[in-house]
């Protein structure tokens, strides 16, 4: 597949990478990289504690980065992104088993907030604890919010290609692979 412009959507479970590879894929191209936690989430002390309304979301995400040729948008939008779906010339879809993801998940955490604010008596043990709870449902669906049932279904109406790798592999092969599976 030879892509037109550079308007890449890496995407997957929480922990699978999406990010990390979305970062090093826009570093690779020379391109911006955008992440969907940026528009999703009011800037709070702590993070993560406010959520945007929709029509907030997709302003700032025109105003920033949208109606230009080249970027890198790492995350989730389904359930609220429909309207930028179009706009996207590759969707990569990244895979890795809930034991990994959920591990890199508490790494996450921990670097984010600290080993003892996450830690049992930790001002953020209980919000960890439900956050990887949620997470351990991608793949049953059982929760609210995003599961491997409908990223399917989403990806399912998408025009674009899907490039659908494992997100376990090392961060720079996945990003060499979609370089040359796209002929950027």
């Amino acid at each position: 597949m030879r892509l037109k412009t550079r308007r890449i959507h890496v995407v997957g479970a929480s922990g699978a990478g999406a990010t990390t590879l979305g970062r090093a894929l826009a570093t690779a191209l020379a391109i911006p990289h955008h992440d969907t936690d940026d528009y999703f989430w009011r800037p709070t002390s702590p993070p993560y504690r406010e959520m945007r309304p929709v029509p907030d979301r997709l302003r700032l995400m025109e105003e920033m980065f949208l109606s230009r040729g080249e970027w890198v948008l790492s995350g989730s939008v389904q359930g609220w992104g429909q309207a930028i779906a179009p706009l996207f010339d590759l969707v990569v879809f990244l895979s890795v088993g809930a034991e990994v993801r959920l591990q890199r998940l508490l790494e996450r955490e921990t670097r984010l907030f600290g080993a003892d604010a996450v830690g049992r008596g930790g001002w953020r043990f209980q919000e960890t604890q439900t956050f990887l709870e949620w997470a351990s449902h991608y793949e049953d669906g059982t929760r609210e919010g995003r599961s491997r049932a409908r990223h399917e279904a989403w990806l399912a109406t998408l025009s674009c290609p899907v490039l659908r790798l494992d997100g376990a592999r090392e961060t720079k092969e996945l990003a060499a692979e979609i370089v040359s599976a796209a002929s950027l």
